[in-house]
This record gives structure tokens, C-alpha cells and sequence, in this order.
């Protein structure tokens, strides 16, 4: 899908909200990094890459999302989760969106850049075969198996489907099981969302700098904690 230019303005609220976002220190949301845990969504072949829903917008964030990958393991974090589309060739979300990474396929493979690290071998993959992450997969018996789980980091796409789903489930389960001082932090600067204009054949029209924006909003209306950058 092309990156065009946006075409939507911002409520001013909106606009003032991402303007005034501050950057955190990694080293200080990481603290102990035994209770800390990076997850990353769709940072696969099919949305970076080439396929149908391959987008330049996203596969841009590649060397930012590798070099959190990289600070977070250099700061001892060992748990890195990565949710990533694997469905069913027969998939029903393929009624709202064209088919893409179809399960075995080099689409649902991760990124080639997050294999190559060092460490790949602590990566826990969760295939799902919709935009949550956990209905029907492992996620939430590994959530389950890691009741210690005090520091989410949410990096990867789309800002407004698989991340937003990722991060309201996470805040959403440690809510529901008052789990105190659960946080949930999504760095601005490494999701990010698609572009479709107005009027292209076969697809809804969709403004990736309005949604990614709202989407960041609305996570932070809900209690994710929404931040410019790791610094």
C-alpha cells in the first residue's frame, strides 16, 4: 500500500496530546528486568516486506523496533514475545482485509532483521489468527506462566489493530486481576499504521497519520501509557 499525504486534520485536543508527549528513559521502565518483557506485533515479511497489506510506513520502523530489541536485551530483559499473524488460509478476517500472511507461508515469517539478532533464540513466537492476540493462541497461558509480569513494552503494527488489541488486552487482564503496578508502555516513535487514500479500487479509504494518532490517544485514555520515544 502507498504512503501518501495525510488528508484528515487532528482535533486540536488530539493534536496538543502528541505534540506534548515527553520521552521516557529505557533503563528506568525496564528496572528489573526479570519482571519486564518486550512485545512486538506483526513485525513480519507480509506487513514490512512484500504482500498484499505490505506497507513503506511500517517497514520503516525495522531499524527502530531492532534497536529497542537490542537496548532491552542489553539491559537484561530475556522475555521478548512476538505476536504475529499466522491464519488459516480460509481465515474470515480475509472479509475485511485482502488474504495475508497465511500460516507456513515466507509472509507470516518474522522479519529477517529480527532473526538475524544475536539472541533470537528467547524469542517466544504466538501466531494468532486475528487481530487480538488472544483468543484461540498461548498468549495468555504465557502470560499465565509469568505471573511476575510487572513492565509491558509494545512495539510494531498497526498502531490502530494489532498493537492497540495487544496493549487494551494487556491493561484490560491486569485490571480485571488487579495486578498493582502492571504498566503497559507503547513508544509513539516504534508503531506505526498503514495508508490507503480516498478513492483507491478494492479498499476503504484509511489516513495512517489520523489513526495512528487517535489509536495512540485512545490508549492512553485507557491506561496505556503512551510515550514519544525510549531515550
Amino acid at each position: 500500500m502507498a504512503a501518501e499525504a495525510p488528508t484528515v486534520q487532528l482535533p486540536r485536543a488530539i493534536d496538543e496530546w502528541l505534540e506534548a508527549l515527553e520521552p521516557a528513559s529505557l533503563a528506568e521502565i525496564v528496572g528489573d528486568p526479570r519482571t519486564t518483557a518486550l512485545f512486538s506485533a506483526d513485525m513480519v515479511v507480509g506487513f514490512c516486506d512484500h504482500g498484499a497489506l505490505a506497507s513503506p510506513r511500517i517497514d520503516a520502523l525495522t531499524p527502530v523496533v531492532v534497536e529497542v530489541f537490542e537496548r532491552m536485551h542489553a539491559l537484561a530483559v530475556r522475555d521478548f514475545v512476538l505476536l504475529q499473524d499466522a491464519h488459516d488460509p480460509h481465515a474470515l478476517e480475509f472479509e475485511a482485509f485482502p488474504p495475508h500472511c497465511i500460516i507456513s507461508t515466507e509472509e507470516s515469517q518474522t522479519i529477517p532483521e529480527l532473526q538475524a539478532l544475536p539472541f533470537a533464540e528467547l524469542f517466544t513466537v504466538i501466531e494468532k489468527n486475528t487481530l487480538s492476540p488472544a483468543p484461540g493462541t498461548r498468549f495468555d497461558p504465557w502470560l499465565d506462566a509469568h505471573a511476575d509480569l510487572r513492565t509491558a513494552v509494545i512495539v510494531g503494527d498497526c498502531t490502530d489493530f494489532c498493537v492497540y488489541h495487544a496493549a487494551l488486552h494487556l491493561r484490560m487482564r491486569a485490571n480485571a486481576h488487579r495486578i498493582a503496578g502492571f504498566q503497559v508502555i507503547v513508544p509513539a516513535n516504534a508503531v506505526q499504521t498503514y495508508h490507503v487514500d480516498e478513492g483507491v479500487e478494492g479498499a476503504m479509504a484509511h489516513d495512517g497519520d489520523f489513526f495512528h494518532a487517535v489509536f495512540l490517544y485512545h490508549m492512553a485514555l485507557s491506561g496505556v501509557r503512551v510515550v514519544r520515544e525510549l531515550t
